[in-house]
Formats: structure tokens, C-alpha cells, sequence
């Protein structure tokens, strides 16, 4: 027994590297696509608004597709779902960095999201499947820090290549590394046993759940260029609340739904959910906001800016395996609310920053956030699946996932309106760019979005700590 708890224990670690490795990429590629966005309409001749198409089109295909694929694996096997999702991936990886036109770049952004959705929903169910118990929260520690870097990294990493390469290597980097990854899952990841001899497709929830997701993000995009409140933005927001009603009311009454809305009744569930969107949301006020900083404000280069930039996940690099450990020792609940109290702290000093401030203080800045998210990550994650049935950890690893995604893409949303609003209200008229005349101007709007960010980390806090009194209070 003694002998399998270690073989457990050994292979548990390449298994997470494995799995880790393109939890990574595909994280990596919802971000690091970003700051190649001018470099890339250039190239292609295309507009700038054209060109963002590769950002949203990737994350919406994932979001709509995270649950089906989720659920596929509580069919027929996680691991088979992923791995089959790494070879798409990789191939999707090997397409994009091929210069054939938008149109093309767009359809290789398909293939890698199709690849990626089914990597993303299946790999928390396959580490919480896998993992003892008692070392679940270090298990989780390990694969949230390739979440993060993933999701951080991206305009860091994606500055240090376009100032060495060409743009087609912040997609072809994940080629090797695809392989790689393929060749130690093939190694280490254990064959399954089918748990049901027939496939079931709620196809009505697929189709309704998909096109909810992507009408609201289509409203979302079009929403930026014309304003929230035009007509068409409008016309699809209200399109995708129906849809999302009719497929709650679907889900709740078909035999074999495409999600199982009991998962929702725990409530340390539903609530450590809705803290990991929140703060996946506020984190990406950070990929938005400081490329501009750097270089725009500060005048660094992108290969500069990048440096700064990978200060967060070399820190996330250290700190979430010491999170693990502890969370794996303590109350997980109260070292979420640890992490959210230093986040917090972390943005709260991004209020007072600009052109000025010492390069010393940001960087302090930076490493704050990254410890407070190592601590705030790791155990949420164990929270939210350990709290849910073991044939539904598809499903809930998919519904962790979508929550990120969804996070990020509401965040970038978010602060891209906030700031050219705030900056807007500052200036006098409506401005949709980076003030080059009056730097005053941007740094009042990047400290209004810093404001609103601090505002929704401290929402997630009291959320949790509602979450701590209550525990408290049922014991």
C-alpha cells in the first residue's frame, strides 16, 4: 500500500506537468496574442479592429465549448478528451504561425480553441481524479501556477518575442512544447475505463449554451466600437439573456442535461466560482494596462516592458507551491482570504503610480499581486473541486475554466472601457487611444480603472469572508 501511495505520489507530478504544459499554452495564447495585435494588422493589411477578431474569437470558441467537452469527459474518459485536445492544439499552434491571411489565421485560431476547450475542461477533473486527498491543495497549487503564468505571461513574454521574431512564433513556440507534453502524457497518463457504454448529447443545451455565450461577446465587441447602448449591442445582450433563460429552463428539465445545475446547490461551490471570475476579471486590468504604462508612459521598450511583466509569474513561479503546502496544512478557506487581502493591498497601491513612481515600487507592486494570487488560487481551485460529486468533476473542472475565460474576457472588456471613458470625462471628448499629447490624461484613467479593480477584489473578499462566517457559524 505504502509502495502505491509513492508510485502515486511520483507519477501524480509528471502527470500535473503533463496536463500543466498546455494548461499553460492555452492560457498563454487567450493573452500573448494581445500585444502582437499592431504587428499583425500591419502585416496582413488589415484594421486594427479586424485584427482583435484573433483574440475574440479564440476565447469565445473555448468559452461555448468548455461545458460540452466537460461533460464528454464524465462520458468517455477525461484523459482520452485531453488528449485527443493536445494534438488539436498543437496542430491549431503550427497553422496560426503560417502567414496566409486573416482569413486563414482566423480558422487556425478555431482549431487551436477546439484543442484548447478540450484540455482546459477536463484537467482539473483529471488532477482532482488523481491526487490524494491529502496532498489535493499542492496538486492544484501546481497546476493554478500554470493557469497564472499562462494568463499573465502572455504580453511579457509575447514582448520579448516580436522584438527578436517575427509574429508567427508566439504561436509556433508552442509547438515543441506541444510535443513535449504529448510524448510525457503518453508515458505517464493512465488508460481509463469507460463509465457509460452510451454517449448522450443534450444538443438542444449545446447549441443554446453556445450561442449565449457568443452572442453576449459579439455584443460585447461590437459594444466597444459603438457604444453599450446602440442598437445592435442592446439587440444582442437582450438575444443572449433569453437564450441563457431558455437554456436554465431546458437544463432543469431534460433527462440528460448538458449541465447538471444541482452541482450549484453547494455553495462553497457557487460561491468559490464566482470568486475565481471575479478575480481572473480584475487580474486582467493588469495585462491591459501595463503595456501602456511601460511603454507608452514610461517609454521602455517592449522587451523592457516584458521583464517588468514577468515579475508576477516568477513570483506566482515561487509562491504557489509554498501556497499549496500550507493550504494543504491550514483552512483553505481562510488562506483564499489571505490572498485576496494581499491582491487587494497590490492594487490598492496601483492607485498612486505614475510616470514618477520608482521602478523599485512597481516592481514591489508586482510581486505583491503575484503572491497574493498564488494564495488566493491555489486553494480556491481545491475548493471548488472537492465540493462536488466524483462523476460530475468534468463538468466542474469545465465550469472552473469557463469561469477564467469568461474573467478574462469580461476583464479586458472592462478596463478598455473604463479607461477610455475616464480618460474621455478628463479630456473633454471622446478619445479611443493613448493620449500621446497629455500623459495626465491616461494616468487619471489608469487610476480610475485601478480604483474599479480594487473595488471588485474587495467584493470577492467580503464574498468570502461571508463564505468563513458561515462555515463558522454552521460548526
Amino acid at each position: 500500500m505504502e509502495n502505491e501511495d509513492n508510485k502515486v505520489r511520483q507519477n501524480i507530478w509528471l502527470i500535473i506537468a503533463a496536463v500543466g504544459m498546455f494548461t499553460f499554452m492555452s492560457t498563454l495564447d487567450s493573452s500573448i496574442i494581445n500585444i502582437a495585435l499592431p504587428v499583425i494588422s500591419k502585416d496582413l493589411a488589415v484594421p486594427m479592429n479586424k485584427a482583435t477578431w484573433t483574440v475574440s474569437i479564440y476565447l469565445i470558441f473555448i468559452s461555448g465549448l468548455l461545458t460540452f467537452f466537460g461533460g464528454l469527459g464524465d462520458q468517455i474518459g477525461k484523459i482520452k478528451v485531453f488528449k485527443i485536445g493536445t494534438y488539436v492544439f498543437t496542430i491549431g499552434s503550427l497553422l496560426a504561425g503560417i502567414n496566409a491571411g486573416l482569413w486563414f489565421l482566423l480558422f487556425a485560431r478555431i482549431v487551436q480553441a477546439l484543442g484548447a476547450a478540450m484540455t482546459m475542461s477536463n484537467s482539473f477533473g483529471i488532477i482532482t481524479g488523481m491526487a490524494p486527498l491529502k496532498m489535493r491543495a499542492r496538486a492544484m497549487a501546481l497546476n493554478a501556477m500554470f493557469v497564472s503564468l499562462g494568463t499573465i505571461t502572455g504580453p511579457g513574454l509575447g514582448g520579448l518575442i516580436l522584438e527578436h521574431f517575427k509574429w508567427s512564433y508566439i504561436f509556433w513556440v508552442n509547438v515543441p512544447v506541444g510535443i513535449i507534453a504529448i510524448i510525457i502524457g503518453m508515458k505517464v497518463l493512465p488508460q481509463e475505463v469507460r463509465t457509460t457504454k452510451k454517449i448522450n448529447f443534450d444538443y438542444l443545451g449545446i447549441i443554446s449554451l453556445f450561442l449565449t455565450i457568443s452572442i453576449f461577446f459579439l455584443g460585447v465587441n461590437i459594444g466597444q466600437e459603438q457604444g453599450f447602448l446602440e442598437v445592435i449591442p442592446l439587440g444582442l445582450f437582450v438575444g443572449s439573456l433569453i437564450l441563457l433563460v431558455y437554456f436554465i429552463i431546458h437544463e432543469l428539465h431534460t433527462d440528460k442535461p448538458l449541465l447538471d445545475l444541482t452541482i450549484f446547490k453547494s455553495s462553497l461551490f457557487t460561491i468559490s466560482l464566482i470568486a475565481a471570475f471575479l478575480i481572473f476579471t480584475s487580474n486582467f486590468f493588469i495585462n491591459v494596462l501595463l503595456p501602456f504604462y511601460f511603454e507608452n508612459l514610461r517609454g521602455a521598450s517592449s522587451g523592457t516592458s516584458g521583464i517588468y511583466m514577468m515579475i508576477w509569474p516568477v513570483t506566482m513561479l515561487i509562491g504557489t507551491p509554498i501556497a499549496g503546502y500550507i493550504a494543504d496544512k491550514f483552512d483553505q478557506e481562510y488562506v483564499t482570504l489571505f490572498g485576496l487581502t494581499v491582491l487587494a493591498l497590490s492594487f490598492f497601491g496601483w492607485r498612486v503610480v505614475n510616470e514618477g513612481s520608482s521602478l523599485l515600487f512597481v516592481g514591489m507592486l508586482l510581486i505583491l499581486g503575484g503572491v497574493g494570487m498564488s494564495f488566493f488560487q491555489t486553494p480556491n481551485n481545491a475548493l471548488i473541486m472537492t465540493n462536488v460529486p466524483r462523476a460530475k468533476l468534468g463538468v466542474a473542472g469545465a465550469m472552473n475554466a469557463l469561469a477564467r475565460n469568461l474573467g478574462m474576457i469580461s476583464g479586458t472588456s472592462l478596463v478598455t472601457t473604463i479607461l477610455y471613458f475616464a480618460m474621455s470625462q478628463k479630456i473633454g471628448y471622446t478619445i479611443t487611444s493613448y493620449p500621446t499629447h497629455d500623459s495626465s490624461v491616461f494616468v487619471y484613467g489608469m487610476h480610475i480603472a485601478f480604483t474599479s479593480a480594487t473595488y471588485i477584489i474587495s467584493f470577492t473578499w467580503l464574498l468570502t469572508l461571508y463564505r468563513v462566517w458561515m462555515k463558522v457559524k454552521k460548526n
